[in-house]
């Protein structure tokens, strides 16, 4: 039976015990949106252009379930698998064979700067020809240390140095529009990072280019800083000069804030979190949220506010109403990592602002979740806590992972790009409106 009843300019049905909200979508249509236990994403239910909003109040207690562990064992792509995407959209295969490509950025020329974290090297992708391929690759840099984070500086057309994260440090390398190789050394700009543990070092610099973050997950799920003195500086985004001079905590308690962006509308730093692990399925959520500076997030005492961590009871009563709840809460597990925001102007007028996240995948739930790029649609730069399950289609029928989402960037004919060190590829969303 169907219950409908419209709220606040708001369409609300029940069905079969799901509950979808119908909102109003920025060009004026209406979209259902899952909510409550239905918003949770499990790869059976997944279907590109489905839009979810989990909240706080769907959460369930602690061990509610059991901590399942369902490691993802990697298969070849099956011949009849393909990432899909909503209606209107065209997924193509750029470049395969890599080895572990993880973040991607775009240089202000149109090259596209890939970390391929397995061999420890930096390598550039240039153009698209007939064949749909880039025109050239080119190894920028090798001899690195599991990089992950890339930035350009001055910001703008004419970059004089390329930053790279390694896992212990971060280097900069000279750098003039167009190289295809690193012009000279690397010269270290933070000789140590904390290591062992969660080892991505996403980094990105401020809108005036004054100041650099840099992310550092933690060593561990859930031990407590306060006895583990391994976690210093760890779940944190740290602050630095340009130089290399370390400046602050820019914000704490993020277990594992992967991947960092500057929302180009607002200039405020957001970042992708993985969350703790071992409380049961539909807990922590992991996370997309715009970072305060100086904001607490929670890890490991409490989460999404003040819920305190069973395994942490009683410890810091005085953080309680200090702890921030994220913007957008993504299903636990999820494992969310690179980010970018849609400047473009290929994609239809609704998706400019938005952000866009890779999903690489759970380990810790039942049924899977994650193995996505999500879309967050966001107002003057503001989330409303909804998520759409954008580009799917990476798991099997069968619960098989053939492909796991790392990170996003915008060509500069405003297609999309993800990198997937699952099946060692690139792949490029671009909409043709058929």
């Amino acid at each position: 039976m169907k219950k409908l009843r419209w709220i606040a300019g708001a369409g609300v049905s029940v069905i079969a015990g799901c509950m979808f909200v119908q909102v109003a979508a920025q060009q004026g249509a209406r979209r259902s949106v899952l909510t409550g236990q239905a918003a949770f994403v499990d790869y059976r239910s997944m279907k590109a252009g489905t839009f979810r909003k989990i909240t706080v109040a769907d959460l369930p207690q602690p061990y509610a379930t059991e901590s399942a562990r369902n490691n993802a064992r990697l298969v070849p792509r099956p011949a009849d698998a393909w990432p899909q995407a909503p209606a209107g959209f065209k997924v193509d295969l750029y470049m395969t064979g890599l080895e572990g490509p993880r973040q991607i950025r775009l240089a202000p020329n149109g090259d596209f700067f890939v970390a391929e974290t397995r061999a420890g090297q930096v390598r550039i992708f240039r153009g698209r020809g007939q064949d749909g391929k880039p025109e050239q690759v080119s190894i920028f840099a090798a001899g690195l240390r599991q990089p992950f984070g890339i930035a350009f500086l001055p910001l703008g057309p004419n970059p004089e140095w390329v930053y790279i994260g390694n896992t212990n440090s971060v280097v900069r390398f000279p750098y003039h529009s167009g190289d295809l190789k690193a012009a000279g050394a690397a010269e270290v700009i933070i000789p140590s990072l904390p290591t062992g543990g969660h080892s991505t070092r996403d980094v990105v610099f401020s809108q005036d280019g004054k100041r650099l973050f840099v992310a550092v997950g933690s060593q561990s799920n859930v031990d407590d800083p306060d006895e583990n003195k391994g976690e210093f500086h760890r779940a944190n985004i740290l602050e630095y000069t340009p130089d290399g001079k370390y400046v602050d905590v820019y914000a704490s308690g993020i277990r594992n804030p992967v991947g960092l962006g500057i929302n180009p509308k607002t200039g405020e730093l957001w970042c992708s979190t993985n969350e703790r692990d071992a409380l049961g399925d539909n807990l922590v959520p992991d996370y997309v949220t715009h970072v305060q500076q100086g904001g607490f997030y929670g890890w490991p005492w409490y989460y999404m506010g003040d819920h305190q961590d069973p395994r942490h009871n009683g410890k810091h009563p005085e953080l309680k109403g200090k702890i921030l709840v994220p913007d957008v809460l993504v299903s636990p597990h999820n494992a969310s990592l690179g980010l970018t925001f849609y400047e473009g102007r290929q994609f239809p007028q609704e998706y400019s602002g938005d952000l866009f996240a890779a999903e690489h995948g759970s380990w810790n739930r039942a049924n899977r979740t994650g193995y996505e790029v999500i879309r967050v649609p966001l107002k003057d730069g503001r989330a409303s806590g909804e998520f759409e399950d954008f580009l799917t289609g990476f798991v099997t029928t069968d619960g098989q992972v053939w492909g796991r989402p790392v990170g996003v960037a915008v060509a500069q004919d405003g297609s999309l790009f993800v990198t997937d060190d699952g099946s060692q590829s690139i792949w490029r969303v671009s909409y043709t409106g058929q």
